[in-house]
């Protein structure tokens, strides 16, 4: 079922939920917020959509997998820590910088592998939250046992 004020709503504000979860995402960094909070924000941008437009336009615009994005994140998180186990400071976490750079609007960036801990935690939870979401919509959407029994045997398959 679509809904015009959601359906409206989602369109105007999906890009806007996205950047202000990502803004999130990099304050969290040295005040209040990071992968969780901005995660959390982010999933709820594709909600709105669900919710406005039907949960099969929130799929298309995650473009993957709600498993495979919530494994590309943890794989990001596992990733971050190399670098204190394998660097020359041998510290976890802590004092691993990347080079420093300059963006226009932004001015000059710190970004270390907590960072990119922060980054990792982010995907995972939207994954997560988005692949909660969409197997309770599945689930609403079954008439009856037998229906999700159906699903889970192999086509031409014999009892």
């Amino acid at each position: 079922m679509k809904w015009f004020a959601l359906s409206q709503a989602g369109r105007i504000l999906f890009p806007w939920l996205v950047v202000l979860s990502l803004i999130v995402l990099y304050r969290g960094h040295n005040l209040p917020g990071g992968g969780f909070i901005g995660g959390l924000l982010g999933a709820a941008a594709f909600i709105l959509v669900g919710l406005g437009d039907g949960m099969a336009e929130a799929k298309r615009r995650l473009r993957l997998d709600p498993v495979t994005v919530l494994g590309i994140g943890l794989g990001v998180a596992v990733l971050s820590g190399l670098p204190g186990l394998f660097g020359e400071k041998k510290s976890y976490f802590v004092d691993q910088w990347l080079p420093d750079f300059t963006l226009p609007l932004l001015g000059e960036m710190h970004i270390g592998t907590p960072f990119v801990f922060d980054v990792g935690v982010y995907i995972v939870v939207v994954g997560f939250v988005l692949h909660a979401v969409f197997s309770l919509d599945f689930l609403a959407k079954t008439d009856s046992r037998e229906e999700l029994e159906k699903d889970d045997k192999p086509a031409g398959g014999a009892d």
